[in-house]
């Protein structure tokens, strides 16, 4: 691993993912809502950038994890591309997280297993929702969640056009605040997935 700059306290340690599940473990002490919110950018097919803001669910040894409807408008946009990122901010922590990466699916046993610890309604919302596609009222929503709810039961399996998303990163930054806006920024970036990271401390 190549570092032109030695890292201490918060930006200290090798893995960097661990460093991502060290910092979000202090926000969820310190954010008042959404700790594990993230700002998921993706590019449409006239290279037009979109963002929203999605709930990541978990950080793998090796990369980040969301779900989404794979019917939606980011759905598409990454299945084309190929490619995410996402920033991670914690206004409470002064710090953030920005990701670039690739992308692939997760539609196995971990999504069935999300999907399970969702709430009933959460899971019955899931198979109702066309994610992404226009809508005449909420009252047509709520009537899709009833007829739903009456044709699945209590126990409704997770959709197959439901799942999740694994970004695996080939860049990672690390960012805090610092006085007089002379912030700490340190990226760690590497060419592809199996690659060894190089570490950069940034300008401010």
């Amino acid at each position: 691993m190549q570092e032109k700059s030695k890292r201490t306290g918060i930006f200290a340690g090798d893995d960097p993912f661990q460093i991502a599940r060290d910092w979000l473990t202090e926000a969820e002490s310190a954010e008042p809502n959404d700790p594990n919110a993230i700002a998921l950018s993706t590019v449409d097919a006239y290279g037009v950038p979109n963002a929203r803001m999605v709930l990541l669910k978990d950080i793998e040894d090796g990369a980040f994890v969301f779900y989404t409807n794979y019917g939606s408008a980011k759905a598409s946009e990454i299945d084309d591309s190929g490619m995410a990122a996402f920033v991670m901010h914690w206004k409470s922590l002064r710090r953030q997280i920005r990701v670039r990466g690739v992308v692939e699916r997760e539609s196995g046993t971990k999504a069935d297993a999300y999907y399970a610890s969702r709430s009933l309604p959460s899971r019955l919302g899931a198979w109702a929702s066309k994610q992404s596609q226009p809508l005449g009222s909420r009252g047509e929503l709520l009537a899709e969640v009833a007829k739903i709810t009456a044709s699945k039961g209590l126990h409704p399996n997770r959709p197959p056009f439901w799942g999740g998303y694994r970004i695996i990163p080939t860049e990672i930054e690390f960012w805090a605040d610092g006085q007089h806006r002379l912030h700490d920024r340190f990226r760690w970036s590497r060419s592809g997935p199996d690659s060894e990271w190089s570490i950069d401390r940034l300008q401010p």
